[in-house]
């Protein structure tokens, strides 16, 4: 049995729910989101709750039923709320801009980086350390934080890099003499 498949998902004030066979949308203050939902569960809508289900007891509804409600939970958490990430930037004349829909990353390399903002998150920029993207797609605003991470991991020597707001990066003793 689901543990997270158990609990509903609360749908708040300002958020408009409609449900259509296997397809949900949500429509709320940052946007209009939809997902198809697999054929294995069933999801509900009672006194401002979505509860969700599976159809059957089967191996495949019971392997859904916590990734549903996950889906339906971000989906709803995104059109109310919205996704926050945040990165920071550590080293020496290591730095970020938003130039039009580009992030450009200076980050060590010899030439600078130009990374596209896709519609539907939105980057800012502050004091060219500190980048903050945010939107109601959890999936395009995380996998967007990870791919500008990769562009520069932090390393475990000096520490430079891009990272999460708060990582903690495990330091290595360098050579010794």
């Amino acid at each position: 049995m689901s543990r997270m498949g158990r609990l509903p998902v609360a749908v708040p004030e300002g958020v408009q729910v409609a449900l259509d066979g296997v397809n949900l949308t949500a429509k709320g203050k940052h946007g209009e989101l939809s997902v198809t939902l697999s054929n294995a569960v069933a999801v509900t809508l009672e006194d401002d709750k979505l509860w969700v289900k599976p159809v059957d007891d089967s191996r495949r509804a019971r392997v859904m039923w916590g990734t549903a409600r996950s889906q339906v939970n971000n989906l709803i958490t995104g059109v109310g709320e919205g996704f926050v990430y945040e990165l920071e930037i550590e080293g020496v004349g290591y730095r970020a801009a938003v130039q039009g829909k580009e992030l450009v990353l200076q980050l060590g390399f010899s030439h600078e980086i130009n990374h596209p903002i896709p519609d539907g998150v939105e980057v800012a920029v502050e004091n060219q350390r500190a980048i903050k993207l945010s939107g109601a797609d959890k999936q395009q605003v995380s996998q967007l934080a990870a791919v500008i991470r990769k562009y520069r991991p932090p390393e475990p020597y000096k520490g430079k890099g891009i990272r999460h707001k708060g990582e903690q990066v495990r330091r290595k003793e360098g050579k010794k003499k």
